[in-house]
């Protein structure tokens, strides 16, 4: 039996890399099938397998046998079974959110709802404060402003230029031998980002923003590619697609670890901390140990039918 990880799904075959650094076209037996009730996939790229080889004509080929268990995954509803999931990825050792000031703005709220998600996923974050090099002195502080806010709460920042080479080496030295996939708003700079961290990626990426250009709401599957140093970058169908599933709103403060610190001094302990008296996260908020941005974020979730909404 041999061993892999799975870095590309079609949904009927998988392409696994096996230990030994050959890639095999890979079927799934038929049992898993009947596993994934709640999934519409039973694999997802990210997936360690193992698996045994087959003839096929002239081809050499493989059937997945048995999925390791996950150290993480992320998942979005699935496109025509909405009480469904769809995996899109597991095993992501980290998380890269680009952001940019403007061109195109990144908001507070969709910082949070990025980080909250990770964070119901048990996938860390670093956060890249990206086009350093276009701003002016006082947008350079609002970076700072926002920056402080995220350090404070010990998620990693760092403020880059795709265009430094030492912020580019530095980015590839936090991917060495993991797992990462990249997000962010479409024009943050991600794809410059990743050409520049490897070149040889210029064709694959532009082959996979067309696809998903060409299907945005049917496109579900993830794509993993090798970059030096035993790096992997995990290409996903994009944000909309990254969202927690069913998530309770008496659950949704507990990702917000600046409110979960301070609850158990609210009056009541089923405080939503919008309307209730002697609340201590209002009281955070009002004397400015907590963000008014991150009070805001909170109440734009907890307002929605279900606070992830694609």
């Amino acid at each position: 039996m041999l061993k892999g990880i799975v870095y590309r799904s079609t949904g009927s075959w998988y392409l696994v890399k096996s230990t030994e650094g050959v890639f095999y076209d890979c079927r799934i037996k038929g049992k898993f099938r009947l596993k994934g009730i709640k999934h519409t996939n039973p694999v997802a790229v990210g997936d360690r397998v193992e698996f045994s080889l087959f003839t096929e004509g002239e081809e050499t080929k493989g059937i997945i046998e048995e999925i390791m268990p996950r150290l993480n995954y992320i998942v979005r509803r699935s496109v025509n079974l909405s009480k469904q999931t769809q995996i899109i990825a597991a095993n992501i050792d980290q998380a890269f959110l680009l952001i940019t000031l403007n061109n195109p703005p990144t908001f507070f709220a969709f910082i949070d709802r990025f980080l909250i998600t990770a964070q119901a996923y048990q996938i860390p974050v670093v956060l890249l404060f990206n086009k350093m090099d276009t701003y002016k002195q006082e947008e350079i502080a609002e970076i700072e402003f926002m920056k402080s806010i995220y350090i404070d709460l010990d998620f990693p920042c760092y403020s880059i230029s795709c265009f430094n080479p030492d912020d580019v080496t530095l980015i590839a030295e936090l991917m060495r031998q993991k797992s990462s996939m990249f997000s962010g708003h479409s024009g943050v700079g991600k794809s410059t980002l990743l050409n520049v961290l490897s070149p040889d990626l210029r064709l694959r990426t532009a082959e996979i923003s067309e696809q998903h250009q060409q299907g945005q709401h049917t496109t579900t599957y993830a794509e993993m590619f090798d970059l030096p140093n035993d790096a992997r970058i995990i290409d996903t169908p994009g944000i909309k697609g990254f969202g927690v599933v069913d998530m309770l709103p008496d659950e949704l403060a507990n990702y917000f670890t600046e409110f979960h610190a301070v609850k158990s001094n609210c009056k009541f302990n089923n405080c939503l901390h919008v309307d209730e008296p002697h609340c201590a996260v209002k009281d955070g908020v009002e004397n400015e140990t907590i963000a008014a941005s991150r009070y805001a974020s909170y109440l734009q979730l907890l307002e929605q039918d279900t606070p992830y909404r694609n």
